[in-house]
């Protein structure tokens, strides 16, 4: 029997079987329609997104659309991650707070590329289950709350980035004050099953600017009780 030299060996051991479909995925769907940030490119090479969605949904995680990732809930399609990513500008040594933790991809593609990640789930079971894979898969620099993500997360902020991952009737004033000077909000505003704008905000000397980015379709805002007009679902990422 021939024994496989020892390099060859680790190499096929350590092979990601699913690293061709991330490279495919990023290739057609990301590069080809537009995203050129190198670091949100190469983020999204990185994280595997086939371990934050349900074992039976796998085979089909690099595909080019929203899974079912349980609780009624989704993860978004890749270009939507990459696009409020690339969205944010973000940088290394920068502070992200995330509203809506879902199944953690988001959170991870950030983690790759800033220093920290607050992010807020309101459904518990989501969020403890991000948080369990996101620690088996190393990232240590992602920190997960369960709560309602209307308020932010004040005693970290104020934050260089904000992402609401939930379409919101309105923007919440708390998330704006939490936005440092000179930072940027990305955030789905409109009503459930109705027309929805991601929506920037931009925070310079005091005053915001929003602007409209492109129509979506998310899943409505989650408040722990149904105040200021906001819905009874969280979370599509």
């Amino acid at each position: 029997m021939k024994y496989l030299p020892i390099f060859l060996m680790f190499f096929i051991l350590q092979t990601d079987p699913y690293q061709s479909k991330r490279e495919q995925m990023v290739k057609t769907q990301i590069v080809a329609r537009g995203i050129s940030n190198r670091e949100v490119i190469e983020a999204m090479l990185k994280v595997e997104r086939h371990k934050l969605v349900p074992e039976n949904m796998r085979a089909n995680a690099y595909s080019d659309s929203p899974l079912p990732i349980g609780g009624g809930q989704t993860i978004s399609q890749p270009y939507i991650v990459a696009y409020m990513t690339d969205i944010l500008r973000p940088k290394p040594g920068m502070t992200v707070l995330e509203v809506g933790t879902g199944s953690g991809y988001q959170a991870a593609v950030l983690a790759e590329i800033v220093k920290e990640v607050y992010t807020i789930e309101i459904v518990a079971q989501l969020g403890l289950r991000a948080e369990k894979a996101l620690k088996a898969m190393g990232y240590d620099n992602i920190h997960v709350k369960i709560g309602d993500g209307y308020q932010g997360w004040p005693e970290k902020g104020p934050f260089d980035a904000i992402i609401v991952t939930a379409a919101a009737q309105k923007i919440p004033p708390p998330l704006i004050a939490q936005l440092n000077e000179g930072g940027r909000m990305i955030i789905p505003v409109g009503p459930s099953g109705g027309a929805q704008q991601l929506m920037l905000v931009e925070k310079s000397k005091g005053k915001t600017k929003i602007t409209k980015m492109l129509p979506v379709r998310f899943v409505p805002f989650t408040r722990d009780s149904l105040q200021h007009g906001e819905s009874s679902t969280l979370n599509m990422h």
